[in-house]
């Protein structure tokens, strides 16, 4: 194998020895199945090309000082696709299945888990999509579940650094009654657009407003918002976000710190009252927020005056990474050690 430079990895795809593989087929689940192929052989109308029946999560193993390795909360993840699936209308994986496709693919690739001290991670993609050939508009028949994975770096280049976003008005991530709390390509697609053209103008991505009032917060880019205010955690509820396995913890720990945790609507103005914020999700755990551009509106709000992570932020991140790196005890049963 070629010498990884662990500590310069980027947040990009690398090939690694296998995936895994389950079929379902007449209307039940196969075996796991190992593969050292890159390549899905599939039919040209199958439903996942034509009508979106996809579904994906992300979850991340860390290898420990103590040399183990260690799987972040693989059951929410497991039960979250579950979720999606319901949503458009694909067979759901049980949770066990789902298990231990992730552990089997983790230990087969073992050898790509990144050292303890360079900061790296296993990035973990679980993905079920429709493979029966159909053409009119309905569920597929069979299904094909995968997991594959990929040594990563941080997702942004600056590392735990704050960052500028920009709200664009003219752009909705999803309908108000859409597909927004399920973790689908489809979201993501949409996003594309108003995600090039925030980069363009110097961000790092969209911080998104509800679709029918403009008014409240909705997801920061592909992650979920979240403000500290005085000794409270806020961050935005509504049926379209994706509820964050990373903002559910981020809340856990608030709450063990003595904080108020509060999850509700939130509006744009209240921007103006945060001491600090961030994105948070499984690739960069939390990116600090710089400031909120509201171009529309020709507002500006700070939420980093030296251009360093807020106390909180820092506190909240360094406390889950030490849980997910072993260095601290799993006192909420998070973490997985693989076998």
């Amino acid at each position: 194998m070629k010498e990884i430079d662990w500590s310069n990895l980027s947040f990009g795809y690398m090939p690694t020895d296998y995936n895994v593989r389950i079929n379902y087929r007449n209307g039940e689940w196969g075996l796991l199945e190992t593969s050292s192929s890159e390549y899905i052989n599939m039919h040209m109308a199958a439903t996942c090309l034509h009508y979106g029946q996809e579904s994906f999560e992300g979850l991340k193993a860390f290898r420990g000082k103590d040399g183990k390795i260690r799987v972040f909360r693989m059951r929410e993840n497991a039960k979250r696709m579950q979720l999606s699936c319901e949503g458009i209308m694909m067979a759901k994986l049980p949770v066990e299945r789902f298990e231990e496709a992730v552990l089997e693919a983790v230990k087969l690739n073992e050898r790509f888990v990144p050292p303890y001290e360079s900061g790296a991670s296993l990035y973990i993609r679980p993905l079920l999509i429709g493979m029966g050939a159909q053409v009119g508009v309905k569920p597929a028949t069979e299904y094909m579940f995968i997991v594959f994975v990929t040594p990563v770096g941080p997702y942004f280049k600056a590392g735990f650094k704050p960052t500028p976003y920009a709200i664009l008005r003219h752009y909705d991530r999803v309908a108000p009654l859409g597909t927004g709390r399920f973790k689908i390509g489809g979201n993501y697609a949409a996003s594309l657009a108003a995600g090039e053209e925030a980069h363009r103008l110097g961000y790092s991505a969209v911080l998104y407003l509800d679709a029918k009032e403009k008014k409240y917060l909705d997801e920061c880019g592909p992650a979920n918002f979240f403000g500290i205010r005085g000794n409270s955690y806020i961050t935005p509820k509504s049926d379209s976000i994706l509820p964050s396995i990373t903002n559910n913890s981020l809340m856990t720990l608030a709450e063990d710190l003595g904080m108020t945790v509060e999850c509700r609507p939130v509006t744009v103005d209240e921007l103006a009252t945060f001491d600090e914020a961030g994105a948070c999700g499984t690739a960069a755990v939390i990116s600090p927020v710089e400031r909120v551009d509201d171009l529309d509106e020709k507002k500006s709000y700070i939420l980093s005056k030296d251009g360093e992570a807020g106390p909180v932020c820092t506190k909240l991140y360094n406390k889950l990474r030490a849980i997910q790196y072993g260095d601290e005890p799993d006192t909420h049963g998070w973490v997985t050690i693989v076998e």
